[in-house]
């Protein structure tokens, strides 16, 4: 594990900026006029990291909400068609790579239309069929070739790095959460996630398996969205949608199938405690759909640990 004093750190807090769809139809009509006679709508829901519109009904735009979101387009735009072929479930493939214009600072992207709805534990009609199907995703991704991907760094937040450069935001959601929640039990789990070494073999990863990027279909597991967090490093940081979306007989059938070892477990519990933290801290108090939320995931990780932790060793 590396110390402490050669953690990278995080940046301040990204600067976003607004885009409207007047501005996207002038951008798409004066770099693409094969597509000006297309409609531009707004994305409901369309993320934080990029402002997303409907461009007709068969394609979307997508434009980095920041500079440090921005990073990721040349990165999409020579991964996504090289990792789509070798995946079982669609990925968004770029179409057309947009640059700065029209008012707006960035480079930009349109890509096809991916149908599907976001995913939620109400609409997953088989948990352990959804958590499996997920696991064979991870699972091809993870067999994809590494040589010349993106290692970690500012252009994912350092996703398949170490936890550590984590720390200090999480030490400050514990200290808010204190009173709170059981932060003993908090800092000894976060502890277990930071002592747990990685062995060093890169894959490929995701960097942000989460609800609004795995698209149902019929309650189904459809496809996998938003790539901009992808990278070839430790891939613990896909594991954090075991606590935070599976069923604990999901959970347990996406470890088995992963082959995930207690080390790598242990990370992954971790990817999903920070955030989770950090949600609770900032919607402390709060009666919110966002703040039960965050304190079920955190009883989850709790309870799962706990639970881990007296499981008896296989033969």
């Amino acid at each position: 594990m590396s110390p402490v004093s050669n953690t990278p750190q995080l940046g301040p807090v990204p600067q976003r900026i607004t885009v409207d769809a007047e501005q996207v139809h002038r951008l798409v009509a004066d770099q693409f006029p094969q597509w000006a006679d297309l409609p531009v709508q707004p994305v409901a829901n369309g993320g934080w990291d990029n402002w997303t519109f409907h461009l007709g009904s068969h394609k979307l735009v997508r434009l980095p909400s920041a500079s440090e979101y921005a990073e990721a387009v040349d990165k999409e735009h020579t991964w996504l068609p090289v990792l789509a072929p070798e995946l079982p479930l669609p990925i968004p493939t770029p179409l057309a790579k947009g640059e700065p214009d029209a008012g707006y600072p960035y480079p930009w992207s349109i890509y096809q239309w991916l149908q599907g709805e976001p995913a939620s534990a109400d609409r997953i009609t088989d948990p352990g069929r959804f958590a499996l199907d997920l696991a064979e995703f991870l699972v091809a991704l993870q067999s994809v070739d590494t040589t010349g991907g993106p290692r970690p760094g500012q252009h994912n937040w350092y996703r398949g790095g170490t936890l550590r450069t984590y720390d200090g935001t999480a030490q400050r959601a514990l200290t808010a959460l204190d009173g709170h929640v059981d932060v003993t039990l908090a800092r000894e789990i976060w502890k277990c996630a930071l002592d747990a070494r990685w062995d060093g073999v890169e894959s490929w990863f995701h960097g942000d398996i989460a609800q609004g990027n795995l698209l149902l279909h019929d309650g189904e597991l459809a496809a996998v969205i938003d790539f901009g967090t992808c990278g070839v490093g430790d891939p613990a940081c896909d594991l954090a949608v075991a606590w935070t979306l599976l069923t604990a007989d999901g959970r347990q059938a996406f470890r088995e199938r992963l082959s995930v070892d207690d080390a790598t477990w242990a990370r992954g519990r971790g990817w999903a405690l920070w955030k989770t933290l950090v949600t609770c801290a900032q919607t402390v108090g709060d009666a919110d759909d966002s703040a039960a939320g965050a304190l079920r995931v955190l009883n989850e990780i709790f309870s799962e640990y706990a639970a881990d932790a007296v499981t008896p060793a296989l033969p």
